[in-house]
């Protein structure tokens, strides 16, 4: 089947599900690669032809889905259009985060025909506690290069769009998963939960002095919940709690300190591999 097009589609708030695309893209090996990037903002409505080949990627928040990608998806429609979904989570679990995206697609005139998920850096980790940290790392974006060779084999030995057959993504490869570590950490999440401890509802600045005024956090959030002038303060009814603020400001001035970056950085440290159906 030929393809005329690749869109690259992403939200990728601390850039480890960029990173992933961009690899995958690169390993198809097309010319007329279109990216779309809906982190900072929506976009007007687009409608993919049958003859484009698009890849999703996007960020899972607690095993689902970012809401707030979802949101900007929605604006992106295909014309059974071929497109490999992409998940990216912290090494802990994504769930039915990948279950999610299929059938959201679906509905929009998607037809999928790969799904892969690889680990990004945890948006609470940090240097105290390290969550998969620095992945995406050398190997894993090896592996994404790889998986986007695949992509284009089976794009390139199809006859046409009716023998680019689907795939069922309940059928992907699981990552290997202790049963100790994982049972530690949901005893633990559930005693913190019942305990009453107030759990902080977005990033904050620990010593103000260290604030120069500079604007990362503003420009870096997707949700808009900084305001230029006023990056002492984040608005917890738009805070997607994504870190992007965090990590972008180079003051080390914002923080984001949750009790639960203890009990990941702690019952997760055996890394995940990526995983992929075809």
């Amino acid at each position: 089947m030929v393809i005329t097009e690749a869109h690259l589609i992403y939200f990728s708030p601390t850039h480890t599900s960029k990173q992933v695309g961009d690899g995958i893209v690169h390993g198809l090996g097309i010319t007329n690669i279109i990216t779309t990037d809906l982190t900072l903002s929506p976009i007007d409505e687009m409608q993919l032809p049958a003859s484009a080949l698009a890849v999703i990627v996007v960020p899972v928040y607690g095993g689902h889905v970012a809401p707030l990608a979802l949101e900007r998806l929605a604006c992106i429609k295909g014309t059974d259009t071929p497109v490999a979904l992409v998940v990216v989570y912290g090494n802990r679990a994504y769930e039915k985060a990948l279950q999610e995206l299929d059938q959201f697609v679906l509905l929009r005139g998607f037809k999928v025909i790969a799904g892969a998920t690889f680990i990004g850096e945890h948006s609470y980790s940090s240097t105290k506690y390290p969550i998969a940290a620095g992945r995406p790392d050398e190997h894993d974006i090896t592996l994404a290069v790889d998986f986007g060779k695949k992509l284009r084999t089976k794009v390139d030995i199809a006859s046409g769009i009716e023998t680019l057959y689907p795939v069922n993504l309940r059928s992907i490869p699981r990552p290997q998963q202790s049963f100790l570590p994982l049972f530690r950490f949901l005893r633990k999440a559930v005693k913190l939960r019942k305990s009453g401890v107030p759990l902080p509802r977005t990033p904050w600045i620990e010593d103000e002095e260290k604030c120069t005024h500079c604007g990362a956090c503003v420009r870096n959030c997707p949700a808009g919940a900084i305001i230029k002038g006023d990056e002492t303060h984040t608005d917890p009814d738009k805070c997607i709690k994504c870190c992007a603020c965090v990590k972008s400001c180079s003051q080390k001035a914002r923080v984001f300190d949750t009790p639960f970056a203890v009990l990941l950085s702690q019952c997760f440290t055996r890394q995940k591999e990526p995983k992929s159906i075809l």
